[in-house]
């Protein structure tokens, strides 16, 4: 859904049922449970980086730009070939991406289970399939790129621990393949949520999930 569509599906979602935002990001909140399995948090400042998906990218980099410990979040695509990852072609659904957000982040201060933690608490709803509230699509699907043998362990485990306590009440369809590559998306999308605060998309999909970000870990949230 391009954004033309994005901001014609929120008419309609307002016309036939009120100021609704999306799922993941108005839904009631849901208390999920931190990691059994998770890395170790660092005794001194290190890098790294982790990739996730899961509908529009926008909502995505503005929930992990206020999380501790992040120090960038770019949205771009992964999944698909170089030569189709822009944004008009990744539109189509035909392309094989998922819009994504890279996330670079110290290991001395957040966890890469913490930032799942977040992922799967208030950034999306994982039980939707290829869609996540007003857009839908394979591009929109719920997904974890994982980058290394510990962040496919990590994530398998957790999603099989949320599954095994029925946090969700449906089972969680978020994917979990190796990451190929990461394609940044055009500069207009980096930041959107930022720069457009009062665009009526990121007013009642995106805005709820920062807030929810803050509401359910204050120990996490930065304002910045």
């Amino acid at each position: 859904m391009n954004g033309f569509s994005r901001i014609c599906a929120l008419i309609l979602m307002l016309t036939v049922g009120g100021a609704i935002a999306c799922n993941a990001g108005d839904k009631a909140t849901t208390a999920v449970p931190s990691p059994a399995v998770d890395a170790a948090i660092a005794t001194s400042k290190g890098e790294q980086t982790a990739v996730v998906a899961g509908g529009c990218f926008w909502g995505i980099q503005a929930v992990f730009q206020h999380v501790k410990g992040v120090i960038n979040a770019t949205s771009g695509y992964s999944g698909g070939a170089s030569n189709t990852a822009e944004y008009e072609l990744v539109s189509t659904g035909d392309t094989g991406h998922a819009e994504s957000v890279k996330i670079t982040y110290d290991t001395s201060q957040i966890t890469y289970g913490q930032l799942l933690r977040v992922f799967f608490s208030v950034a999306l709803d994982p039980t939707e399939l290829n869609r996540q509230g007003p857009d839908s699509g394979t591009q929109y699907r719920s997904v974890i790129f994982y980058g290394n043998d510990e962040q496919k362990r990590i994530a398998e485990a957790y999603i099989a621990q949320l599954d095994a306590s029925h946090v969700f009440p449906r089972p969680i369809v978020t994917q979990v393949v190796p990451l190929k590559a990461f394609y940044p998306a055009e500069a207009y999308h980096q930041d959107y949520a930022a720069n457009h605060p009062d665009n009526p998309y990121i007013v009642y999909n995106d805005a709820p999930k920062v807030a929810h970000l803050h509401q359910e870990f204050p120990e996490l949230y930065t304002g910045k």
